[in-house]
């Protein structure tokens, strides 16, 4: 059995029921579903702040239907391209060998793949 997910505001005790993310390249907040997994820039929220939250100035807020909603055929029939898509055979193979650094910006590196000696 799981631990149960607390809210994140800071004093709060209750029990967390959806999640919050935001997607800052769009100046959007999404009020979901509690995520199955915690996940380091997401916000759990309980019912009662949940309600009462509201976006920053100039963003949209967007409120997804909780899982008692029931999938409409639009989800369906997303959820059944998305499977056929991922069922679909690799065209490229994956890179061999080790990669070469061509690129550094702070912590991050680019690395281009140097094919794999044959001995």
């Amino acid at each position: 059995m799981s631990p149960v997910r607390r809210c994140s505001r800071t004093a709060c005790k209750r029990q967390a029921v959806c999640t919050l993310t935001y997607v800052y390249a769009d100046s959007t907040a999404v009020l979901g579903p509690l995520a199955t997994h915690v996940e380091p820039h997401s916000y759990d929220l309980c019912a009662e702040h949940a309600d009462r939250l509201t976006a920053p100035l100039g963003w949209e807020m967007v409120r997804l239907p909780g899982e008692q909603a029931e999938p409409s055929s639009d989800d369906l029939e997303a959820l059944a391209n998305a499977v056929r898509e991922a069922a679909k055979p690799s065209r490229r193979g994956e890179p061999v060998g080790q990669g070469i650094e061509v690129g550094r910006r702070g912590h991050l590196r680019v690395l281009r793949s140097r094919p794999r000696q044959d001995r």
